[in-house]
């Protein structure tokens, strides 16, 4: 049901963390996790970079809303955190739903 989707299974995975394994990507610790990481610093920038041309360019086509999901193993370290991350950076009407986040 998404427009565009993007992996980030290969970013150090939190659960791996004992600390960290009950947290989601929502809670500072598991952001900072994934976040300090070069890889996902240049993951969200291009990411952004693309939507910031794309979005446009759907919306002159007439699409109203367009549908970015991120996916990792378990739904709810890495992909919770780079979401949050790229909706943050983008700004603007963009809302997140985090359909695994609290999955077990």
């Amino acid at each position: 049901d998404a427009d565009l989707v993007f992996d980030c299974r290969f970013l150090p995975n939190p659960h791996w963390e004992e600390s960290l394994r009950p947290l989601t990507g929502l809670e500072a610790p598991v952001s900072d996790f994934v976040m300090t990481h070069d890889d996902a610093q240049h993951f969200v920038a291009d990411v952004v970079n693309l939507l910031a041309w794309q979005i446009p360019a759907f919306a002159r086509e007439g699409k109203a809303y367009l549908t970015v999901a991120i996916g990792c193993t378990g739904g709810k370290h890495r992909s919770v955190a780079v979401a949050e991350e790229i909706a943050q950076r983008l700004g603007g009407d963009v809302s997140t739903f985090h359909r695994d986040v609290e999955r077990s």
